[in-house]
């Protein structure tokens, strides 16, 4: 049993993302209050995301979209240009959004990537994405960069074997347990869930306790001496 490849999830896993998206919910909220509850306005936008995500995917520009798509409802089709012009303008606010990377990420990735080969496995829009790995800082530590429609199962299987030597030595570090855990594990790979303080309501999951490849840490500074640990006996 050994281990050479690791993945890493991007947003709330190396650089903050969920923050930057609840303001600008709250933002959207406060912009539709005329047009009803606030917690009716938000069940709406929930409900718009989670019908858009298969045509529009993860990202800014999805959830700006459904943004728009929600006020139109609210508002009987027809939503004041004002609104629309204040949403879109939010929209781009969040995509030039500085990129500031989670405490301890630096040196964890510096550590890992000295001794194992690390993916960037990631959701969202393809510029959006590629445009927070260039400011991090982080791109020259990645031996390969997947930006993808989805994470599940054959995702993992496809990425791994195509970037390491299979997902039975790969293990997926992020903060989502629906879609950096629970599908890397059933490819094979070890899961660790490295929590957020906020998580999006379409990326919550129950845990795979007690399975022997799974593993949850409070911070990504603990993955290095997590990984050391876990495979000392067959170093």
């Amino acid at each position: 049993m050994t281990l050479t490849t690791i993945g890493l999830d991007a947003d709330d896993t190396l650089w903050h993302n969920e923050t930057i998206f609840r303001l600008t919910q709250a933002r959207f909220l406060d912009l539709l209050a005329p047009h009803g509850e606030r917690s009716d306005v938000e069940a709406r936008l929930a409900q718009v995301e989670g019908r858009n995500l298969r045509l529009y995917g993860y990202g800014i520009k999805g959830f700006t979209l459904s943004m728009i798509e929600t006020a139109m409802e609210l508002c009987g089709g027809e939503a004041p240009p004002a609104v629309v012009r204040e949403i879109l303008a939010a929209g781009r606010e969040m995509i030039a959004h500085p990129v500031e990377t989670l405490p301890g990420v630096d040196e964890a990735l510096a550590q890992l990537a000295e001794t194992h080969r690390l993916i960037l496995i990631t959701k969202g829009d393809l510029l959006d994405q590629e445009r927070k790995l260039a400011a991090s800082g982080l791109g020259d530590l990645f031996s390969a960069v997947e930006i993808v429609s989805e994470k599940d199962q054959r995702t993992y299987e496809r990425v791994f074997a195509r970037h390491g030597t299979g997902a039975g030595e790969a293990l997926m570090a992020g903060n989502s347990m629906k879609s950096d855990v629970l599908p890397a594990v059933a490819a094979g790979a070890w899961g660790v869930h490295i929590p957020y303080h906020v998580t999006w309501a379409h990326e919550l999951a129950d845990a795979p306790e007690g399975h022997p490849r799974y593993g949850t840490l409070t911070s990504i500074s603990e993955l290095p001496d997590f990984i050391a640990t876990l495979f000392e006996h067959v170093q």
